[in-house]
């Protein structure tokens, strides 16, 4: 939380840079939110684009409150349901055409996925309700606790926590072959 101030402090004096290390260090977990959320890449992309745009349009008047990563999380999610409602779909994206960007961070366990189960992984989160489903990646790929997931979905935080309880139980039972509705 201390860099991500430092480089906001930075941007709001004109630093590239800092905009560069904000963007490289939280783009590719909100194009994951953003197409886990979405049904085609591009507007996943875009939605990230479009946050980004308006988070640097802002950065005068931005007060960091909480982590810069929870922000961004929020923005992009609420974009996504925002371009959800307004297409009145309920799809998710194909996993599996999401190109992975490599990162300037040594961390390659992101990285090694065995295909298979990411597939059927894949395949078990379209068959989750969009609201179970967007607390599932919220909570565990935006790592938001279940009061912020709660406050955007506007809900209890215990509704939200049933959201994902719900979603995990039905992902579990999918990926173990079981019948579900």
């Amino acid at each position: 939380m201390v860099e991500d101030k430092l480089l906001i402090w930075k941007l709001r004096r004109g630093s590239r840079d800092a905009l560069s290390r904000i963007y490289e260090k939280y783009r590719d977990n909100l194009l994951r939110i953003a197409a886990g959320l979405l049904n085609e890449t591009s507007s996943a992309e875009d939605i990230v684009q479009d946050v980004f745009v308006a988070f640097v349009r802002s950065a005068m008047q931005f007060q960091l409150t909480g982590s810069l990563r929870g922000y961004l999380t929020t923005c992009v999610a609420n974009k996504a349901r925002n371009l959800n409602r307004a297409k009145s779909i309920q799809r998710t994206i194909n996993l599996d055409e999401i190109e992975p960007r490599a990162s300037n961070f040594k961390r390659p366990e992101q990285w090694i996925i065995n295909n298979e189960e990411f597939r059927q992984l894949n395949a078990a989160m379209r068959q989750l309700p969009y609201e179970q489903k967007e607390a599932v990646i919220l909570h565990i790929q935006g790592r938001m606790k279940f009061r912020e997931i709660a406050k955007m979905q506007e809900t209890s935080v215990k509704t939200a926590l049933s959201r994902y309880r719900y979603g995990l139980n039905k992902l579990r039972s999918i990926m173990n072959g079981e019948v579900t509705k």
